[in-house]
């Protein structure tokens, strides 16, 4: 087949065009090169395969998206924005980005159907993930009073004050959307489904849990925390985390994603589902920052604020059976040995490290708490 991805030269979009080559596709990216991404002045990235043909444009660009859809038969909608935080500030660019030129790409689509879409989703229209009570019932966790959080007060409670457990999520917990970026994330799920459905386009919705690996962009405050984690220790800084750095999350090495998203392809039975791609495992933000210290060889202390970022969520990771089951999902790279290979990619490199700019940017805007 022929495919094209917008986003194509980024993190996870050149990590699928290669699995994609490697299965006898043909492959097309379209992407702006972002200069918070790609950095200033950005070229074509020396890690995209030689045999992937670039498309620089804007995914907002109608008759630069309806070129680059000539001859393809099939769609990866990996462009956005992506961060919580600055989301909750740069709005307009957010939603531009994210729900327009989502709308671009399917009017596109609407005049020139293709055999499969595939659009990438995220954990983050979850809000909080799944928990159990003291009782022993399921229960989907609510968003945290400031009073509380104010009191440094972190964990999710009942309407007693007792802490639920956290558990995995399902695809069927129902959206709680606490940021900008949680909100164009199911905008963009939701379009390419419903259109997708109407113009008889099979689609399908993968929900990403917290990506990791090699050609994350270091230099960029708002990326995966992984990344942003790297940048502080390759500059001799101590990694920022908020509220105790207890919170739980689902750590997916981008090599499974890749995996989950070329078997989405080639599965007719995923059409018109959204499916949670993560590892199945949860860690606390503190274990991945002592993990990534440790095979960096650096003994660099996580600066713990104990401070709330609004938008952020208590805990969250997945539940990814329905992958498994429909997809024949496996994922094969722990968090461990993923991160051996993220630090020898690592090696040599240099990254801007922007953690305090971005955090001061918050705390002006009354984003901290």
């Amino acid at each position: 087949m022929h495919i094209l991805i917008t986003g194509g030269a980024g993190f996870i979009g050149s990590h699928v065009a290669d699995e994609l080559l490697r299965h006898g596709h043909r492959v097309r990216a379209l992407d702006n090169l972002s200069e918070q991404v790609h950095g200033p002045g950005a070229a074509r990235p020396d890690y995209l395969h030689r045999d992937v043909e670039l498309v620089r444009a804007d995914v907002r660009d109608s008759a630069a998206v309806r070129r680059a859809l000539a001859g393809i038969d099939a769609v990866y909608h990996f462009a956005a924005s992506v961060g919580v935080g600055q989301s909750m500030y740069a709005v307009a660019d957010y939603t531009s980005t994210n729900n327009l030129g989502t709308a671009v790409l399917l009017e596109a689509l609407i005049a020139r159907p293709v055999q499969r879409l595939v659009v990438a989703s995220s954990m983050s229209i979850y809000g909080e993930g799944l928990y159990r009570t003291p009782a022993g019932a399921v229960v989907a966790g609510s968003e945290r009073p400031i009073s509380q959080l104010r009191h440094g007060d972190w964990e999710v409670r009942n309407e007693a004050g007792r802490s639920l457990n956290p558990i995995p999520t399902t695809e069927d917990k129902p959206p709680s959307l606490a940021s900008v970026y949680a909100l164009s994330k199911y905008d963009q799920e939701r379009l390419c489904l419903l259109v997708g459905r109407a113009y008889g386009i099979p689609t399908v919705a993968l929900r990403f849990f917290n990506v990791f690996g090699t050609r994350q962009a270091l230099s960029n405050p708002y990326t995966g925390v992984l990344a942003i984690f790297a940048a502080r220790l390759l500059n001799a800084n101590r990694p920022l985390i908020f509220e105790d750095g207890l919170q739980k999350r689902d750590f997916v090495s981008v090599f499974d994603v890749a995996q989950a998203c070329r078997l989405a392809l080639e599965n007719s039975a995923v059409d018109g589902q959204a499916l949670n791609v993560g590892s199945g495992r949860s860690y606390t933000v503190l274990d991945v920052a002592a993990l990534l210290g440790a095979v960096l060889g650096t003994d660099i202390e996580p600066d713990i604020s104990g401070k709330y970022r609004v938008g952020d969520i208590r805990h969250c990771f997945a539940d990814i059976s329905r992958a498994q089951r429909v997809l024949g999902y496996k994922p094969r790279i722990t968090l461990e040995n993923g991160m051996v290979e993220l630090a020898e990619w690592l090696e040599g490199r240099v990254a801007c490290d922007r953690v305090a700019e971005a955090s001061a940017e918050l705390a002006v805007r009354g984003l901290t708490v």
